[in-house]
């Protein structure tokens, strides 16, 4: 009759299908750009190995510790079983009998719980002999090796490994491996024993030492001559500290985008090379620490990002104090851009037939059908007809606007789109004021648009990861989508406009005295939010600070800011430590657009004697006082400003002055220099 119930039991105990996630569920690493510096890790603490990389003297000490029989039993122990039993059933907490076989069939398959009961116990029996009779004893021990706890948050013998010694599962001593073998037993306690459990850890080895000697493992001479190993001093568990919390939440959630699930990120062992830079991580932390004053209100909030207009890579960025914001400043806020929205309106037009010599209209106000109230020019000043670089320059927004209509809004939104601003944030479309940066768009999206034209108008998309490679070792290589925004021409001339206004117009503090720069200023209603974009050809970056309580950007000292004033040098500050040993590379040459004008391509500006720039107490959109058209210098020797409301240049050239000319009347501004319009946008992740 038992024979039969054993024979019924037999057949109707299965070996699992499904292993334990947790029994094999192995972390993954983040790796900084070069693929060799942590930057986090997440899940399971556990790198699987092969049997064959664990020392022979590792596996002796394990199995001397554990199941001297183990190449000869069939998977269970019948005196340590009838042991394990009497202790169930009486409550004893006698010595185990489990062999390394019943102990992974516990920890590995899955439907046998870690209650102590009769039930269970036989049928972790029945499962253990089967894997016995299925699977080779190198596999058992193999998968035991790699399952097992073995204290410090290591699971398996090459985390403990690193865990306690700091070196490679194939670099441990035989002293060592048998501590990992005496650790099993009670992982916890000796995980760092001091005193009376230190005593115990000893005592522990040196009987797992005896018993190598016992099996064979070592010579009596071995035994004599081994010694307690000097355990490593326990590290803390990894806390991601500063910028790292903005990175892991980036990388994790590209990673979902690109069909990586949570559980493969915290169990699937992957190694993940990210984008990011370490060196030009600390760079942009200390452009913002540095530049900004100690008193810089909390509410006041910087963002800074740079990404490789070639790949799209975002090699770069600073997303505030984890501590203190729930949502980083790069990435997630998103508020309005301003006038750095002005160069999607100016490379849409050049790419729809316009050149840089088209003439708009500069005059303020300007009156526009579809709009309800006339749209005025910092201060009031008109221009009359001016071309498209002086426009930008100038940063003049009735000609912007006037220039809106003409090419048509729809285009403009566009080109906006294709160089990575999404349709969903492109609010305000059909607003004459669409032109001027009503949209609200974060500091990563603003940096990859403005790349568009670094990379001869292609835009390469955003991303934060290089590859990902997996438990088994393959490797995806991320290719991030390429898109044709404007034509190779529009982009050089879009550029070309652009570098008039770090040479001559509103962001002169933003120059580097040994290579070309192209950049737009940008600030909002009110100064509620304030950017500088600007870039070389390796390099696009963009600087906006803005407040949570969407109040008027001021900074102690510096009165109410602007895009030419602490976001221009911010973006110098990290700009000079990012290209310092960079080749200095040339932007494309522009058109040549009339006046009998040939572009001056040696740039001899550039070497100009740098000046300290003082933070103006009024707006950054320099308009300057304005020629009439007829006297109108060529922009080698562009007109400069004559009133106390416009920024000084900052050029180390001398300063002139230009005739005033006649403007018409306009309505009160609420903010000289900006895009006349209400900001009605939230500093949030949403907009």
């Amino acid at each position: 009759m038992l024979v039969g119930l054993f024979a019924v039991a037999w057949a109707m105990t299965p070996i699992p299908d499904t292993t334990q996630k947790q029994a094999t569920a192995q972390g993954s690493v983040i790796y900084y750009r070069d693929g060799k510096s942590v930057l986090a890790r997440k899940g399971v603490d556990r790198k699987v190995v092969e049997l064959a990389k664990v020392p022979m003297h590792v596996r002796q000490a394990v199995i001397a510790a554990e199941n001297r029989s183990f190449y000869d039993d069939a998977g269970v122990s019948l005196k340590g079983t009838m042991r394990a039993v009497w202790s169930t059933v009486s409550g004893q907490q006698l010595q185990g009998g489990s062999t390394i076989t019943q102990q992974l069939v516990r920890n590995y398959y899955s439907g046998l719980s870690q209650e102590r009961s009769v039930t269970r116990k036989f049928k972790e029996i029945l499962i253990a002999m089967k894997v016995d009779q299925s699977k080779s004893k190198d596999w058992v021990l193999e998968q035991y090796l790699n399952t097992i706890y073995f204290g410090r948050g290591a699971n398996g013998i090459q985390s403990a490994a690193r865990a306690y010694f700091g070196k490679d599962v194939g670099e441990l001593t035989v002293s060592e491996g048998a501590y990992l073998a005496a650790v099993i037993q009670q992982p916890s306690r000796f995980a760092d024993p001091k005193g009376a459990d230190l005593a115990a850890a000893e005592q522990r080895w040196q009987w797992v030492i005896n018993a190598m000697g016992q099996t064979g493992a070592l010579t009596p001479e071995q035994v004599a001559a081994e010694k307690f190993p000097q355990l490593a001093a326990p590290k803390r568990p990894f806390e991601l500290k500063g910028q790292a919390h903005y990175m892991v939440e980036q990388v994790t959630a590209e990673l979902n985008r690109r069909g990586y699930t949570d559980e493969d990120i915290n169990g699937g062992g992957l190694k993940v090379v990210t984008t990011f830079d370490k060196k030009l991580m600390a760079a942009a932390a200390r452009a913002v620490k540095d530049v900004l004053p100690d008193d810089t209100p909390k509410k006041v909030r910087t963002g800074l990002a740079a990404v490789d207009p070639a790949t799209g890579e975002v090699v770069a960025f600073y997303g505030g104090d984890p501590d203190r914001y729930e949502y980083d400043n790069a990435f997630s806020a998103k508020v309005m851009a301003g006038s750095t929205f002005k160069p999607y309106t100016l490379a849409a037009a050049l790419d729809n037939g316009f050149d840089l010599s088209t003439r708009v209209n500069g005059n303020s106000p300007l009156r526009v059908a579809s709009a309800p109230e006339a749209i005025p020019n910092d201060s009031g000043r008109s221009y009359g007809p001016i071309d498209l670089v002086r426009a930008t320059q100038y940063s003049v927004n009735t000609a912007f606007v006037d220039l809106g209509q003409k090419v048509g809004l729809d285009k403009v939104a566009k080109t906006a789109e294709a160089a990575g601003i999404p349709a969903d944030q492109l609010t305000q479309q059909t607003a004459a004021s669409f032109p001027l940066g009503v949209s609200s768009v974060s500091a990563v999206q603003n940096a990859s648009g403005f790349s568009t034209f670094a990379n001869k108008g292609v835009h390469m998309e955003a991303h934060v990861i290089k590859s990902v490679t997996d438990a088994a070792g393959r490797k995806d290589v991320i290719k991030p989508a390429s898109t044709r925004v404007v034509s190779e021409q529009a982009a050089a001339d879009t550029t070309y406009a652009m570098q008039q206004v770090v040479k001559y117009g509103t962001g002169t503090a933003a120059r580097l005295y040994d290579r070309p720069v192209a950049g737009k200023t940008g600030t909002t209603d009110l100064s509620k939010s304030v950017w500088f974009n600007g870039f070389t050809p390796q390099l696009a970056v963009a600087v906006d600070m803005f407040r949570d309580d969407n109040k008027t950007v001021r900074i102690p000292g510096y009165g109410t800011q602007f895009g030419g004033s602490l976001p221009a040098q911010i973006w110098r500050a990290f700009m000079t430590e990012a290209m310092a040993g960079k080749p200095v590379e040339e932007f494309p040459k522009p058109s040549d657009y009339g006046y009998g004008y040939s572009p001056d391509y040696s740039a001899p500006d550039r070497d100009v004697p740098q000046q300290e720039y003082t933070p103006p107490a009024n707006p950054d959109e320099w308009d300057n006082t304005p020629q009439p058209e007829s006297t109108q210098p060529p922009l080698t020797d562009p007109p400069v400003t004559d009133s106390p409301n416009d920024n000084p240049r900052n050029d180390g050239q001398p300063q002139e002055t230009g005739p005033p000319v006649t403007q018409e009347p306009a309505p009160p501004s609420t903010d000289p220099d900006t895009n006349g319009d209400t900001d009605t946008g939230r500093r949030s992740p949403t907009g």
